[in-house]
């Protein structure tokens, strides 16, 4: 009875994971075409500001594999690469703010969910160089799941500046991660709730 429970248990948990990325697939890919002129309008304007509108970053993924994270450019293209916790608050552009406030800067990422390397909703992507924080996610399981643009902690408004906590919530979120959570996520996100990766210095 045990092993038919688990077996079961585990039926029902690969199909929401199955369901999950059914949604990712339908949502980054209708986004990615309806959102198209403004994608279009964000390149121009982002390339008026710093000249390199988008940004691309290695990030470490499901199973701990890298992945190349794509994002407009919401900082001048000289600055370091780095946590954003990390970078003095002078390195964000006028237009830049704008994009980090309203998550704009975030639609390129639709392109990395399309690919399989992201979700729209998990644990956001750290960097290799934050080794505080993959030590914590290593320890609770974290990076048996895909990566995601969106989550708890990102509703939450909790970045990577605190990763021992940052890594408690994404655990959380995951064990409590249904279809009907997923979409919550999604919409709070949508409605602007959360503050994302801050820039402290």
């Amino acid at each position: 009875m045990t092993a038919v429970t688990r077996r079961s248990t585990g039926k029902i948990e690969k199909n929401h994971v199955d369901l999950k990325r059914v949604f990712d697939v339908l949502c980054s890919s209708s986004g990615l075409l309806l959102a198209f002129p403004l994608l279009v309008a964000l390149y121009v304007i982002g390339f008026l500001d710093t000249g390199s509108p988008v940004f691309r970053q290695e990030r470490v993924g499901r199973h701990q594999r890298p992945f190349v994270l794509y994002k407009f450019r919401t900082m001048h293209a000289e600055t370091p690469l780095m946590a954003t916790h990390l970078i003095a608050a002078a390195a964000v552009t006028p237009f830049g703010r704008f994009l980090r406030r309203t998550k704009l800067d975030e639609l390129p990422q639709l392109w990395n969910v399309l690919r399989g390397e992201m979700s729209l909703v998990g644990p956001r992507p750290c960097l290799f160089s934050q080794t505080e924080l993959i030590r914590a996610r290593e320890a609770r399981g974290i990076f048996d799941v895909r990566p995601g643009i969106t989550g708890l902690a990102q509703v939450k408004g909790i970045d990577m500046s605190d990763p021992v906590r940052l890594a408690a919530l994404d655990a959380h979120m995951i064990r409590q991660l249904t279809v009907p959570a997923y979409l919550r996520y999604i919409f709070w996100t949508a409605i602007g709730r959360g503050s994302g990766d801050q820039v402290r210095v």
